[in-house]
């Protein structure tokens, strides 16, 4: 493996990962931010998301399953790794409570939580927000990095999705923290970490994984990668999109980032 390549994937990662960040600093910002943007840009990232699943990854996890196994049984090799993907992603989300869950949409109305919590309850929603950010985080990060990883200019495109959309998951962590403590230090920098989740999962992923690696292996990883990214699109960035913004503006966002990303696969073929 080239080293080059891998510290490349990884820096990536982190780049995606710590873009929680981002988000904490546009809360504390929230009357200069324009919400309608965001609803935009999560739009943006869900139709890169989508597109590139469908279109590219999934292609490229049935070509490796079938080189394995033959043309019909790779197929239904895919389409099962790609459902098991979703599947994945959805027990996660089943098992962290909606309260605690920063993918179960919470209102802020001028950074403000909009129902009274006492500061025991929003210290509570933070930390748990933190904690749920970091468990979504570790496939998330190990897609980053192995789409990196085998092609650099895929791995961009999903890094700077992955990023766009870990932005108000930065804002699910630092304002209820922020309002609690009264410390923009301290809420920061828990959102902040909260994101060194996704390129841990990338290294602890890489290095299980490791091992097994294979056609067959990289097929399997590949179309649960595309089922995970179809899921977070449609459950997550979709949704948070309608909330932040108008209809409109979330559709065109994501017509938009589609075809950005199918301008981009077609520059590189």
């Amino acid at each position: 493996m080239n080293t080059d390549n891998f510290l490349f994937a990884l820096g990536l990662t982190v780049f995606a990962g710590l873009s929680t960040g981002v988000g904490s600093l546009m809360s504390f910002m929230s009357k200069k931010f324009n919400p309608k943007f965001l609803a935009g840009a999560l739009g943006f990232s869900a139709g890169v998301m989508i597109y590139v699943s469908l279109v590219d990854i999934f292609a490229k996890a049935k070509d490796s399953l079938v080189i394995s196994f033959g043309e019909k049984t790779g197929y239904w090799y895919t389409v099962v790794s790609f459902f098991s993907g979703i599947a994945l992603i959805a027990l996660i989300d089943r098992l962290i409570p909606s309260y605690e869950n920063p993918h179960e949409i919470k209102k802020f109305a001028n950074g403000k939580a909009v129902d009274k919590n006492t500061d025991s309850k929003l210290m509570r929603m933070g930390l748990f927000s933190a904690l749920a950010i970091a468990v979504h985080n570790f496939p998330e990060g190990l897609a980053t990095f192995l789409a990196a990883l085998s092609d650099p200019t895929l791995g961009i495109s999903i890094a700077v999705a992955v990023a766009i959309h870990n932005i108000p998951e930065g804002v699910a962590v630092s304002v209820p923290v922020y309002y609690a403590t009264k410390s923009k230090r301290k809420a920061f920098w828990l959102s902040f970490l909260s994101g060194l989740a996704e390129p841990v999962g990338a290294i602890i992923g890489f290095f299980i994984l490791r091992p097994f690696f294979s056609e067959a292996t990289f097929g399997v990883i590949f179309a649960a990668v595309a089922g995970i990214m179809i899921y977070i699109s449609l459950d997550e960035l979709l949704p948070t999109a309608e909330e932040y913004g108008e209809h409109h503006i979330a559709i065109g966002g994501l017509v938009a980032g589609m075809l950005v990303m199918a301008l981009s696969l077609l520059m590189f073929v």
